[in-house]
């Protein structure tokens, strides 16, 4: 099977509020919606909103077992792990194992994920809190 697919649409438009659901255990300080998921490998394209003042702290850092791609639309993210301020163009491709976190941000943050949670291994992220 095949990722999903859409016609030309705005997730960031009003009437598509609705769609956008809380990361579990942020709080609801952070939101996503899943733009393309293929339901057999689990590989999904998703927007991740940082809303303002929202801090991952409680999290400590993170790591997936899988790749995964990051870009940064808009605002600004400070990455604890590589101490480092994301805006706007950052892009990082993630190998599988890699910490990254906690996050903050004072005005807001969207960032555009890819992720491939197939390709990875079970074994790579000892040590830090292994999210989705």
């Amino acid at each position: 099977m095949a990722k999903s697919t859409a016609t030309y649409w705005n997730p960031l438009a009003a009437e598509h509020r609705a769609q956008w659901t809380p990361v579990p255990g942020l709080g609801g300080c952070v939101e996503a919606l899943t733009l393309s998921l293929d339901p057999e490998t689990l590989e999904y394209t998703r927007l991740t909103r940082f809303l303002p003042g929202a801090d991952t702290m409680a999290l400590g850092p993170q790591c997936h077992s899988y790749p995964e791609e990051v870009f940064v639309v808009s605002g600004r993210l400070y990455d604890q792990a590589f101490d480092c301020w994301l805006e706007p163009g950052h892009y990082a491709s993630r190998p599988a194992g890699e910490v990254h976190g906690p996050f903050r941000t004072e005005a807001g943050c969207l960032v555009l994920e890819v992720s491939f949670p197939t390709r990875g291994s079970s074994s790579v992220c000892e040590g830090a809190g292994s999210s989705n």
